[in-house]
């Protein structure tokens, strides 16, 4: 066995020096080795008597002082090592929180024992008096305390290690606030202060009279008994209260009408309401008070510890994608008529999860369904050009890669319900998972950033402000309103731009990142992650992206073109004239199309003569203009079927009323046209002389055709009439 050191422990295990020792000197040169016997082993039966005396409710004893040098010698040591019967052992101490009386007592030991400490000083005494006495009487001396202080913080070097921290204090374990003091009318008095009627009786002579009894183990049980059938979430601690007390110490019960009434309980045979929320406070952990006070889903919502970080387990950028839609904090105007409010749109936003950048956004007037969660996927990965293209507002790209499909897709529990999420799911995602209902704490990411969008637009006309606690305190103001959806997406846009550029993400990066020079940006995570080859991504061509994602319906062909939802479309002129001609020789017929509900400006279908989709534009000719979407285009031909039934009344109003004009027009020329007739002896021409005659007389001036006052019958008038038209005719053929 190698030579002891000061300050070691080690146990033998039989023997008469049978215990725990801690080395104080090991003199080598002198054969001996110094020691502090810490612990003896004692008789099994006295450790019993001892903890039946505990559970008696007695005092427990304070640990025995120890610290009496002993002078063992090394030889016989080195033998019971030899035997397996002495073996090195470390002896760690329990942990506790220091109070400040604790700091107090502390530093002051640490001034009482600095010479027990110093290994030197220790030394020199022991070899010189054989004892710690001449340390002790120096420091009784120099600090002017008693020699058992010192003593007893020597037994504290000797049992916990010749280091400072064994002179910290243990007060808590000394009956101080916040220890159980149980009390019992044949054991302990109630502990505390007395009562003024206590005090008062002190003071006269007369009987101390204790009113309330102290709270006894047996009050204790009661109490947490009944407690526990209360179920959670517990009442507030009056009603808790109440609820303790008639289910755990109402004891007598009067039979009234053949129900079993509780007897009011009697004063002191209870424990009134601060020693029963001193018992719930002692006895329920802090975390489990919590729990009792609220359901298990609020407090994993919004009480649970943080476990890890969002993107636990997640490769790198592009391998999850977060999806949540949410109704927006603003109203819009429509896009037909800026005088019509059509309410809050539908937001959609699209994050990955591992770079925090926004992917893409949708915004629409219907939902939440997975056919507009697929469209807000498909405007993540449609180019810049086309996003712009349609929503009519300039497109910037932020991203670079360009974003591909992800390998896992976390969605509401709604959209991941639905028949078309699976199918889609098979066709293009590895894993589609959603959050249990009512946790939205597990897509904390995507939830975060609908609030940011919502703090960030707050400013503007029309948004509500969503920042506010008092649902009276928010502005639903929608007269305020003057954003169309074309320029809230355009809005939208600005914002979202600016978050993957400028948000900070300096927390997020590590050494690496560092040395790389990675901007502390969405933006710039999403390009190192895919620069250094943790990326994902995956390629599909427009056209699958097209028939995968967008909606799917019909439109007619017809000899004028391509109408779908009574709007016009054309394409090529060749291949369009083509299918009109079809349609106008052999009947119209339907193709199937896909579109973009935020856009009526285009169309796909699949080009049945070659490969991939033909793109369809809306043609000047049509009733809606290209920034307009299918909502708007809906809601309008809506609006103005409310007002058919007014329509064909004024028309039937205006119809009949020209029809009795006419007929009464009618009349009149009849009545005129038999008188004529019935008049009229002489000649008639001929119809090209009729004819010729009217388009003569409609060229003449007025005053040229003036018939003389004084003319013979009418007969006469006539036939002279058209004599003197025959002559001016044939000189004008001449």
């Amino acid at each position: 066995m190698a030579s002891l050191i000061h300050n070691q422990t080690f146990r033998i295990l039989e023997g008469d020096l049978s215990g725990i020792y801690r080395v104080i000197l090991a003199e080598v040169p002198a054969g001996c080795t110094i020691v502090a016997l810490i612990e003896k082993f004692t008789d099994p039966e006295c450790v019993s008597a001892r903890t039946l005396e505990d559970i008696a409710g007695k005092k427990k004893a304070a640990s025995p002082l120890c610290g009496k040098l002993l002078w063992l010698k090394t030889d016989a040591l080195a033998q019971l090592a030899q035997q397996s019967t002495l073996h090195i052992i470390d002896l760690e101490r329990e942990n506790f929180m220091d109070s400040l009386t604790d700091l107090e007592r502390y530093e002051k030991r640490k001034k009482i024992m600095a010479s027990f400490l110093h290994f030197d000083s220790l030394r020199a005494s022991i070899r010189s008096h054989g004892s710690i006495g001449r340390l002790v009487t120096n420091a009784v001396t120099e600090h002017g305390i008693s020699r058992t202080l010192v003593y007893k913080c020597w037994s504290l070097l000797c049992r916990y290690g010749f280091s400072e921290e064994s002179l910290r204090s243990r007060l808590d374990r000394c009956g101080a606030p916040g220890k159980v003091r149980n009390c019992s009318p044949t054991g302990r008095r109630k502990p505390g202060r007395k009562t003024n009627a206590q005090r008062l009786a002190r003071h006269t002579g007369q009987p101390d009279a204790q009113l309330q009894p102290g709270m006894s183990a047996e009050w204790r049980q009661l109490i947490m008994m009944a407690d526990r059938k209360i179920r959670a979430p517990k009442p507030r601690f009056p009603k808790r209260f109440r609820d303790i007390i008639a289910e755990g110490f109402t004891k007598h019960f009067r039979e009234v009408d053949g129900t079993h009434t509780p007897v009011p309980v009697k004063f002191g045979e209870y424990p009134n309401a601060d020693q029963v929320r001193r018992v719930l406070e002692v006895e329920i952990p802090e975390l489990q008070r919590l729990l009792d006070t609220t359901t298990k889903g609020h407090f994993q919502r919004s009480m649970r510890g943080m476990k890890a970080r969002s993107w636990k387990g997640v490769s790198g950028p592009g391998h999850t994608w977060q999806i949540d839609s949410t109704i927006a904090d603003i109203y819009l105007r429509s896009s037909i008529n800026r005088a019509w409010i059509i309410g809050r749109p539908i937001l959609y936003i699209m994050v990955d999860v591992w770079s925090t950048a926004i992917m893409g956004f949708y915004v629409c007037l219907r939902g939440p369904s997975w056919e507009m969660a697929k469209t807000a996927i498909f405007s993540s990965l449609a180019s810049s050009e086309l996003l712009g293209d349609l929503w009519g507002y300039p497109s910037w790209q932020t991203l670079y890669p360009f974003p591909g499909l992800p390998s896992v897709l976390l969605c509401d529990r709604g959209e991941y319900l639905s028949l078309a999420a699976k199918e889609t799911a098979f066709s293009s995602f590895d894993r589609i998972s959603y959050a249990p209902p009512y946790r939205p704490d597990l897509k904390g990411l995507v939830e975060v950033l609908h609030r940011i969008t919502k703090d960030h637009q707050y400013w503007y006309p029309g948004a509500i402000d969503a920042r506010r606690a008092e649902y009276e305190l928010r502005k639903f103001d929608s007269s305020k309103a003057i954003f169309t959806v074309a320029e809230y997406a355009a809005l939208l846009h600005n914002i979202f731009t600016t978050y993957n550029l400028t948000a900070d993400r300096t927390k997020r990066l590590d050494t690496h990142m560092i040395s790389a020079g990675v901007v502390p940006s969405p933006a710039g995570l999403w390009r190192w992650g895919h620069e250094a080859g943790i990326g994902t991504l995956r390629h599909r061509p427009p056209s699958e992206l097209i028939q995968l994602l967008l909606p799917q319906s019909e439109a007619k062909v017809t000899r004028e073109g391509v109408n779908f939802d009574r709007l016009a479309y054309s394409m090529d002129d060749a291949a369009l004239c083509q299918w009109t001609e079809k349609a106008r020789n052999f009947g119209g017929w339907t193709i199937p199309i896909h579109h973009f509900p935020g856009s009526v400006s285009r169309i796909w279908t699949p080009n049945m003569a070659g490969a991939g989709l033909l793109e369809l534009k809306l043609t000047d000719q049509a009733n809606a203009a290209p920034t307009q979407t299918y909502e708007e285009v809906l809601e309008a031909f809506a609006h103005g079927s409310l007002r058919l039934p007014e329509t064909r009344h004024n028309r039937l109003v205006l119809q009949m009323e020209y029809d009795q004009r006419s007929k009464k027009l009618t009349k009149g020329a009849q009545q005129q046209t038999a008188k004529a007739i019935e008049q009229h002896k002489g000649p008639s021409p001929s119809l090209l002389e009729a004819r010729k005659l009217e388009t003569f007389v409609a060229e003449q001036p007025a005053s040229m055709l003036k018939v003389p006052e004084h003319q013979g019958e009418a007969d006469d008038e006539s036939d002279a009439y058209f004599e003197m038209m025959k002559s001016v005719l044939h000189a004008k053929g001449r």
